[in-house]
C-alpha cells in the first residue's frame, strides 16, 4: 500500500473522538437496548468496510441482517476518509466486518469503537507475502531506498480474489454471525453452505478454464492478483505494484516489454477504479491489447457484472482470452 494516499492517524483519532462525542450526546439507555440483533427483536446490524466483505455479509446474513458499507460505490478503498457519522455507525453496530491492513483509517476507527463483534477477515485465512517485483531493479540501479523497498515481499491483502481463500473467510464470518445472533444460527449456517457451494463452483470454473493456456503470464496495472495467480498456476507481472496509481520506472517498463515478448503476452490489464493511462501507453508501445481485470474492490455501473460471482466470471473470461486458453 502507498501510505501517502491514506489519511493521517491523527486525523482519524480526531474524527473518532468527534464520533464518540456525537454518540454520547445523542445516545440514551443501555447498550443492549441500542443494539440490533435478536435481543431487541431487530435485525443484526452489520457494518462492512468495503465491497468484498459487504457481499459476504449480505449473502450469509440474508433477511436477518442489515448491511451498510463504509466504502461507497466508485470510491477507491485505499482513499477512504471516514466521516464522523460513519465512525458513529461503527460504535452502534452489532458486527463490524473489515480486513486489517488495507484501510488503516478504518483499522484505527474500529480499534476505538464499541461494536459488539469485530471480525478481521485477515484472521480467517492465511495472509501471505507476495513480492511486488516492481522497483526491484530500478531501486538497485538508482540506489533509492524508497524504490528498493517496493521490490521486497510484502503482505498481500487481496485474499478475496482467490475463491478458495474467500470461502475460508466466508466460513469464519458465518460462524461469527451464528455466535452473534444464535436465534438465527441455522439460517446463517445454511446460507454459508450455499455460498460455499457457489464459490467451489467458481473455483472449478477457474481450474478448468485456465488449465491449458498458451502462456501463463499476464500483465496488470495493479498487483492485486497474487493469490489468484498462485492458485491457478499463473504468473502476475504488475506495472505499479500494490498501488494502482503509482508510476513505474522506465526500467520497469523496459522489463515488461521484454517479458511480454518472451512469454507471448497479448494483453495489458487495467481496472475500473484507477487510471488506465499507463496500461494503454504500455500496450501501445508493445503492440498489445488492453482489457479489464477487476480487483473487485467495489461494484459500479462500469463493472462487468452485478456482484462478486459475476465479476469474477468476467475476469476468468478475460484471462482465458488473454492467455490463449485451449
Amino acid at each position: 500500500m502507498n501510505v501517502r494516499r491514506l489519511i493521517p492517524t491523527t486525523a482519524v483519532a480526531g474524527a473518532v473522538a468527534l464520533g464518540l462525542v456525537t454518540l454520547s450526546a445523542c445516545g440514551g439507555g443501555s447498550d443492549a437496548a441500542d443494539k440490533g440483533g435478536s435481543e431487541s427483536g431487530g435485525k443484526l446490524d452489520v457494518v462492512a468496510s468495503f465491497y468484498p466483505l459487504q457481499f459476504l455479509a449480505e449473502q450469509i446474513g440474508g433477511s436477518y441482517v442489515t448491511v451498510d458499507t463504509l466504502t461507497k460505490p466508485g470510491v477507491e478503498p485505499h482513499d477512504l476518509e471516514l466521516k464522523p457519522k460513519q465512525i458513529g455507525e461503527l460504535g452502534t453496530a452489532d458486527v463490524v466486518l473489515y480486513l486489517k491492513g488495507i484501510q488503516p483509517a478504518v483499522d484505527d476507527a474500529i480499534a476505538q469503537s464499541d461494536a459488539d463483534t469485530k471480525i478481521d477477515a485477515a484472521t480467517l485465512t492465511k495472509v501471505e507475502e507476495h513480492g511486488t517485483e516492481v522497483g526491484h531493479d530500478h531501486g538497485a540501479e538508482h540506489g533509492s531506498e524508497e524504490h528498493a523497498g517496493e521490490g521486497e515481499a510484502g503482505t498481500d491483502p487481496h485474499i478475496w480474489l482467490d475463491p478458495v481463500k474467500y470461502g475460508e473467510v466466508a466460513q469464519g464470518v458465518g460462524a461469527a454471525f451464528e455466535k452473534a445472533d444464535p436465534a438465527h444460527a441455522a439460517a446463517y449456517k445454511a446460507n454459508t453452505q450455499a455460498l460455499m457451494t457457489r464459490l467451489a463452483a467458481l473455483d472449478g470454473e477457474f481450474r478448468t478454464g485456465l488449465k491449458n493456456t498458451s502462456t501463463k503470464t499476464f500483465i496488470t496495472t495493479h498487483s492485486a492478483f497474487g493469490y489468484l495467480a498462485e492458485r491457478y498456476g499463473l504468473e502476475q507481472e504488475g506495472i505499479s505494484g500494490m498501488d494502482p496509481e503509482s508510476e513505474p520506472s522506465p526500467a520497469r517498463i523496459k522489463e515488461l516489454q521484454d517479458i511480454a515478448k518472451k512469454d507471448k503476452v497479448t494483453t495489458v490489464f487495467f481496472e475500473t477504479l484507477a487510471s488506465d493511462k499507463t496500461a494503454k501507453t504500455l500496450a501501445s508501445d508493445t503492440g498489445l491489447r488492453t482489457d479489464v481485470l477487476d480487483p473487485l474492490e467495489g461494484i459500479t455501473d462500469a463493472s462487468k457484472g452485478d456482484d462478486y460471482i459475476e465479476v469474477m466470471q468476467s475476469n476468468l473470461a478475460a484471462l482465458k482470452k488473454a492467455l490463449g486458453a485451449k
